[in-house]
């Protein structure tokens, strides 16, 4: 990849950025602060990310994605260019952009993610689903005559699929992922211990007390936020099994849809996979326990990928290298 061949994983949580040999350059939250007097924007990334429940009236706080997809155009576009700035600097030049979209995306979604790389000065787009950059980004050869199954966690999508000889199989997504994780712990410390807590605190909580396998019921934490009787500020200690109830249902949801994409696997590949086991990525395969949740569920052997965060970004990257040879999920959309 030359200085201007550029591997953007478009997350619904976070855009990773790859260049060269080097891997990512540049990995921030896919959040932009905008000011609604001055009409422009104050912070995107980690910056805005801070921002999220403390900012005040005038100041907007935007994640310009929901469930993998493009909910805001003009702030995706915008988010997106800055980001590009922040890894090229202003350099007057226009890179090659392989950018990453859930296996499930809508033709006017795709248009919508191609539209934001080309206004954020891309020379050429290509496309690339992001279970066939997960593979390759996780070093695995998905050119030879053999089944490999990737689960993409990301933020807001769960990608399923199944490769061989270069292309998809099967594939399934669902939109249950990071950020539906967040909203069930939410809901489930409003329902049952009657404390209203942001965005970010559950997010802490997920980190630090998730556990999928033989949760414990000991108090791993504290979260704290407003008491919904007293509307007042309030604390409630929270333990592995209040996270795992938590979201047991979004998990379950991953699980259906991988129970699908085996029902829809040729039966010599279903073999190659219960050979070689079924690889998670992306940010929720970090989440404790839950490699031997899906080994339980299905009676196949379930890993997790070296850096599961950047395995999308890394295949972006070999993308270029071998799009010749990938027979689907990676196409060229703007010369």
């Amino acid at each position: 990849m030359s200085v201007l061949d550029l591997g953007i994983d478009l997350g619904t949580a976070n855009i990773i950025i790859s260049a060269g040999r080097g891997g990512a350059v540049l990995n921030e939250p896919t959040v932009i602060a905008y000011d609604r007097n001055s009409e422009r924007v104050v912070a995107f990334g980690t910056e805005a990310y801070k921002m999220i429940g403390r900012a005040p009236e005038h100041i907007a706080v935007i994640r310009p994605l929901r469930d993998g997809v493009i909910s805001d155009n003009d702030m995706a576009q915008e988010l997106i260019r800055l980001c590009i700035l922040k890894v090229i600097g202003k350099k007057l030049i226009n890179p090659r952009i392989v950018m990453c979209v859930p296996s499930g995306i809508t033709a006017v979604e795709r248009k919508a993610v191609v539209e934001s790389a080309v206004s954020a000065g891309a020379r050429t787009v290509y496309l690339i689903e992001e279970p066939v950059a997960a593979l390759l980004g996780a070093g695995e050869d998905i050119m030879r005559p053999f089944g490999r199954m990737v689960v993409d966690i990301g933020g807001g999508t769960s990608d399923v699929a199944v490769t061989s000889l270069g292309g998809i199989v099967a594939a399934n997504s669902v939109k249950k992922a990071g950020n539906a994780f967040n909203a069930s712990i939410q809901r489930y410390f409003e329902d049952n211990k009657r404390i209203l807590i942001g965005e970010r605190m559950a997010e802490e909580a997920k980190i630090n007390c998730g556990n999928m396998f033989w949760p414990s019921g000991e108090k791993c934490g504290v979260v704290s936020g407003r008491s919904l009787i007293s509307g007042l500020p309030a604390r409630c200690e929270i333990s592995e099994d209040d996270i795992c109830r938590a979201i047991t249902d979004d998990v379950d949801a991953i699980i259906a849809a991988i129970r699908t994409v085996f029902e829809m696997t040729p039966p010599e590949l279903v073999g190659d996979i219960y050979e070689h086991g079924i690889l998670l990525t992306g940010g929720g395969a970090l989440l404790r326990g839950l490699d031997m949740y899906i080994t339980r569920e299905f009676g196949v052997k379930t890993f997790v990928a070296d850096d599961p965060l950047g395995c999308v970004a890394r295949g972006t990257n070999i993308a270029f290298k071998v799009r010749d040879k990938l027979r689907n999920g990676f196409e060229k959309v703007r010369a």
